[in-house]
């Protein structure tokens, strides 16, 4: 089965959290602290795999969780770093973020690496707060902590020349004639429910082509099975359009153009994108003189009609002497540019909310501030209330209307407010 379009959810290893610890040894008095840094988490790692053509694996494992990282530990040793997660895509894979649609990765070259999500860190030992004024810090700082975030991938295929037409036309024939790809052929629609790839060499020269399948009119508004598969046709440089000129199932070749044409503005610039004419059905009654009728109605275009029999195998030199010389001459194939990387965590955050009489204070930033506070040590508590004005929770408590001796709740503690 061709899979092309999952959704996932992953998450990067959380940090592990700093130690309290002192050094304790024999004749040693007041040996000073010595708690270890937490280990830092594992990294969500993409890794473009040249042997994957599907995203099949995804419709079984959706979920991927990185390593933590482990806590640290007396004698100033540090926690052992989260092992990273490496998650391999197809080529050509595209993820965004579906909370806001933003571009994480394109993976469009194989064996490329990219982070898709930045482990956490690891949180102080009670070592990092010592100084010459409180030389027993009996508190530590807790490990940063990620987010479960869902990702959708697409794959939209790699290739430098895309074959698209009507079902039947003769794009797998084709493709089977110029490369050494098997694709199914048959003698009805839909024969192709995927996209197909090929590799030709012609004239010292090699390129990948797509028998991308067959679209219909209204294909680009989720008729037949276009819609699901024009996706992979963004990337070619160079659109080969497969037309029947026999005309072998009672259509008009020049109306069956334009139609298709017309899907590929609908769902783009893919109308924008250079593209030749193959003339396939050369060898049936009226070919030749449908032949003339489409090179007519192109007249005065760019566009150019090469006649071919896939059957017969007649007329290939021609069509593909002529994709070899455009090839060239247009851009690389195209790369979505990537957006700045998802946040694992934000820093400062918080919001204060009133229920009733009491002003709720919560959020990332008083999460990892109540993780990092002995309140049974004075010298803890004091950092606490310094952390309390300078990330500007007080003020915001002001601001909300809380006065002196109402109550304010933060994660399960609550105390009374003092100005």
């Amino acid at each position: 089965m061709f899979v092309d379009h999952v959704k996932i959810t992953a998450k990067a290893g959380n940090g592990g959290n700093g130690a309290v610890s002192f050094h304790r040894e024999k004749f040693v008095q007041n040996g000073g602290p010595d708690g270890g840094d937490g280990g830092n988490g594992g990294d969500i790692v993409l890794l473009a795999d040249e042997n994957m053509h599907t995203l099949m694996d995804f419709r079984y494992k959706r979920k991927f969780t990185a390593q933590n990282g482990e806590n640290g530990a007396a004698a100033l040793c540090r926690g052992k770093s989260g092992a990273d997660l490496v998650i391999k895509v197809p080529v050509g894979t595209v993820v965004r973020s579906t909370v806001d649609g933003r571009l994480c990765a394109d993976m469009h070259e194989a064996g490329q690496r990219h982070v898709l999500l930045k482990g956490g860190r690891g949180g102080w030992g009670n070592a990092h707060f010592a100084t010459p004024t409180r030389q027993a810090p009996n508190f530590a700082k807790p490990g940063q902590k990620c987010e479960i975030v869902e990702f959708e991938m697409e794959l939209k295929s790699i290739a430098d020349v895309g074959l698209v037409g009507y079902p039947n036309v003769g794009k797998s024939t084709i493709l089977s004639v110029v490369t050494a790809a098997k694709p199914k052929i048959g003698n009805y629609h839909f024969t192709t429910l995927a996209p197909n790839l090929g590799i030709c060499r012609q004239y010292g020269m090699d390129f990948i082509m797509a028998d991308i399948p067959g679209l219909v009119e209204g294909a680009s508004e989720g008729v037949g099975l276009g819609i699901q598969f024009l996706r992979h046709v963004e990337r070619t440089r160079l659109l080969v359009h497969v037309v029947d000129i026999a005309g072998s199932e009672g259509r008009d070749p020049v109306d069956d153009f334009e139609r298709i044409c017309d899907e590929l503005v609908a769902y783009g610039d893919l109308a924008e994108r250079p593209q030749i004419v193959a003339a396939n059905k050369m060898d049936l009654p009226g070919a030749q003189e449908n032949l003339e009728r489409l090179r007519k109605h192109l007249h005065g275009t760019d566009i150019e009609v090469y006649p071919i029999s896939a059957a017969t195998r007649k007329g290939f030199d021609e069509l593909m002497g002529a994709i070899v010389r455009i090839l060239p001459t247009l851009p690389e194939i195209a790369v979505f540019e990537e957006e700045p990387e998802v946040a694992v965590l934000p820093e400062e955050p918080f919001t204060v909310e009133k229920d009733g009489e009491v002003y709720v204070v919560s959020g990332p930033a008083v999460d990892m501030l109540l993780g990092s506070v002995n309140f049974s040590d004075e010298e803890s508590l004091n950092y606490f209330h310094r952390t309390l004005r300078s990330r500007g929770i007080i003020d915001a408590l002001r601001a909300a209307g809380a006065k002196e001796g109402d109550t304010v709740e933060m994660g399960e503690m609550e105390f009374d407010f003092i100005e």
